[in-house]
């Protein structure tokens, strides 16, 4: 692909699974800009108690009912195994496990891992995801390790002792951090932001608002994570660790001192794509590494699959180079609040959204002749969320899209048709 030269570009809605979206004013001015990032799911940052978890996935939902948030546990002593089997009972889809101490709220994490065993057992047992802070605390790391490596071990041994838990290592930003994931089974993931991929340690010590936890490392580690993403791999998928902080307390903080994070959420998929584009100029991966299925993959469809979601819905969202800009900040109506926005200045495509066409409106001659009526028969009958995939004459697989916003897994239905030689199913939801 091309990337650099695409005017427009088509793609399903990214999932974000990480994403910090605060609280009050702050939460309100924020948790618009998701949609405006082109993400239909979020991965929310942890609460104490599922009353907590449910109370604000309350208050997200009265500011948008359009995204899908995903909500998570804190994870600390008093997270029994009745605990998790209430949170898995009350819809919480992970538990979030920070070492005590290593960054920013994480004064009450965990200090004693077999402690918590129990508790894993418990998750694995109700499939609920331990989502991992992988770091340690400075005091514990080998000299010459990088916080993140240092926790690498703890990765396996959680592994080991719970094959089946699902476990996210969340914001890759080592090459071994990735390497530690690829040698785990497929019930280990990982997530990587969108500023991992183009900050390196350099820019998050002079510039503040480049400066996050965990602190992007080396170079060669932004290039791991680069290559990681158009590797294809499943395990890897799209988790921005945006974060907020009002403008006034970056710029006004002495040098080293700004508020850790990032914000990249009105431009995270743009910011993606942006990242690809220059490690294409500088020699690091080829145009033909960046494909349509890599993309999809990373942003959108792996990071559904791993916490078993449905595929993505009947919308889309739609890229074109347009001379856009990423503004500087983005402020509350009343300028009361303004957050300062990674890469400002920068031209990146702009993004619409877009549906593709409900039940009953199949494009013609998408699926032409008798085969098409019977589909749009279906559709009509069943409000469907439909996909027909047929070999076509070439060996090529000929696939349209068809879908409700009904967050239901689909089931295949045969259709009456009589197609010789060749054979064909309609997917409609459960």
């Amino acid at each position: 692909m091309q990337l650099r030269q695409i005017q427009r570009l088509e793609l399903p809605p990214t999932a974000d699974m990480h994403v910090h979206l605060r609280q009050g004013e702050l939460m309100e001015l924020v948790v618009p800009t998701v949609r405006q990032g082109g993400v239909d799911t979020v991965f929310i940052p942890p609460l104490t108690t599922v009353e907590q978890v449910l109370e604000y996935r309350s208050k997200l939902l009265a500011i948008t009912q359009d995204v899908n948030f995903l909500m998570s546990l804190f994870l600390h002593p008093s997270v029994t195994p009745e605990v998790i089997a209430q949170a898995a009972a009350a819809g919480v889809t992970g538990v979030k496990m920070y070492p005590q101490g290593v960054t920013t709220n994480s004064e009450s994490g965990v200090s004693n891992l077999e402690a918590m065993y129990d508790t894993f057992a418990a998750m694995e047992q109700h499939d609920l995801v331990l989502n991992l802070h992988g770091e340690v605390l400075e005091s514990l790391a080998p000299e010459g390790t990088t916080l993140e490596e240092a926790f690498l071990p703890t990765l396996k041994t959680l592994h080991e002792r719970f094959p089946q838990l699902r476990i996210v290592l969340e914001h890759c930003t080592t090459a071994a951090a990735v390497e530690a994931v690829r040698a785990c089974g497929p019930t280990v993931g990982a997530t990587i932001t969108a500023h991992h991929l183009y900050l390196t340690s350099d820019d998050a010590h002079c510039d503040p608002f480049a400066f996050c936890k965990p602190i992007p490392k080396k170079s060669t580690d932004r290039d791991a994570l680069v290559k990681a993403v158009v590797d294809g791999n499943p395990k890897f998928f799209f988790g921005s660790d945006s974060a907020p902080h009002p403008l006034q307390s970056k710029t006004s903080a002495a040098r080293g001192k700004a508020p850790a994070g990032v914000y990249t959420q009105p431009f995270v998929t743009q910011l993606v794509l942006l990242a690809l584009e220059e490690a294409v100029e500088r020699g690091l991966i080829t145009e033909a590494d960046v494909t349509q299925e890599k993309l999809e993959g990373f942003l959108s469809r792996f990071g559904r699959r791993f916490y078993k979601l449905p595929e993505v819905s009947g919308k889309k969202i739609v890229l074109e180079r347009k001379g856009e800009k990423i503004p500087t900040s983005i402020r509350s109506q009343d300028g009361k609040i303004e957050v300062g926005v990674s890469k400002a200045g920068t031209e990146v495509f702009s993004l619409e959204w877009a549906e593709t066409p409900g039940p009953g409106r199949l494009p013609r001659p998408s699926v032409p002749g008798r085969l098409g009526q019977e589909i749009e028969r279906e559709a009509a009958e069943s409000s469907a969320a439909i996909v027909v995939q047929r070999p076509d004459g070439g060996g090529t697989v000929v696939a349209l899209q068809h879908r409700d916003v009904a967050p239901r897994a689909p089931r295949p239905v045969r259709v009456p048709v009589d197609l010789g030689p060749r054979t064909q199913e309609v997917f409609a939801p459960v």
